[in-house]
């Protein structure tokens, strides 16, 4: 079966068409400055004092902020005695490797989990991930912030204030996208994400979603232990 392509023109009518674009691009460039601009102006809610555990033992919530003012937690789904855990969470997470730019931000970027923290971390040691992870498998602080056990994923942002922690923003499905690159890489290529639920011209290559996400078996031959 041939796959369908775009149709050819001349550089003036491609040009045209791409500025025309453009000027929607450019709208939600300032939309999205706008969104932000919203976002800091939120209010924030105080939380309890947790405790989780930690690859050195039980921590504080607090001390997830490792001494700076600004924290990001992801949390990623777990269900116990699960091979391989959740594919879009492995994905999605293998690709922060390099977060030490945020020290320059006051802020951190870390993995919660629900799973117990030995088994958290030998997961994270078999897909060769390589963000902190902390386990809320004995306290409600997963569950406090949209993340129960055996529930979906989502991400928090807190604000601490000396040794008072607040929950400043959390989102959690297609909000997380903007966290990453991938999808933003995907959406430039001529054919998308491929994705049956993609409004595409006739004859684009869909396929069901998440078909084309790298699962947590690929992610551990290309990163995990050799």
């Amino acid at each position: 079966m041939t796959t369908a392509l775009p149709p050819v023109v001349d550089h003036d009518t491609w040009k045209q068409q791409l500025d025309e674009l453009r000027v929607r691009e450019k709208a939600a460039t300032r939309e999205l400055d706008a969104i932000a601009a919203q976002r800091r102006r939120l209010p924030m809610v105080k939380m309890p004092a947790y405790t989780l555990a930690s690859k050195e033992g039980p921590v504080r919530l607090v001390d997830l902020f490792d001494g700076r003012s600004q924290l990001i937690t992801y949390h990623h789904m777990w269900h116990d005695g699960a091979e391989w855990q959740c594919p879009g969470c492995t994905g999605f997470t293998a690709q922060f490797t390099r977060l030490e730019f945020l020290d320059g931000y006051d802020a951190r970027f870390v993995i919660v989990t629900q799973g117990e923290i030995g088994e958290a971390l030998a997961y994270r040691e078999k897909v060769g991930n390589r963000m902190e992870w902390y386990s809320t498998a004995e306290s409600e602080f997963g569950a406090d912030v949209d993340a129960p056990k055996d529930g979906g994923f989502a991400v928090n942002v807190f604000l601490r204030d000396g040794d008072d922690v607040y929950r400043t923003w959390t989102t959690t499905g297609r909000g997380t996208e903007q966290l990453t690159h991938t999808f933003a890489l995907v959406d430039l290529l001529p054919w998308g994400r491929q994705e049956d639920w993609q409004v595409v011209p006739e004859g684009w290559p869909q396929s069901p979603t998440y078909s084309r996400w790298t699962g947590p078996q690929a992610i551990a031959a290309a990163y995990g232990p050799r």
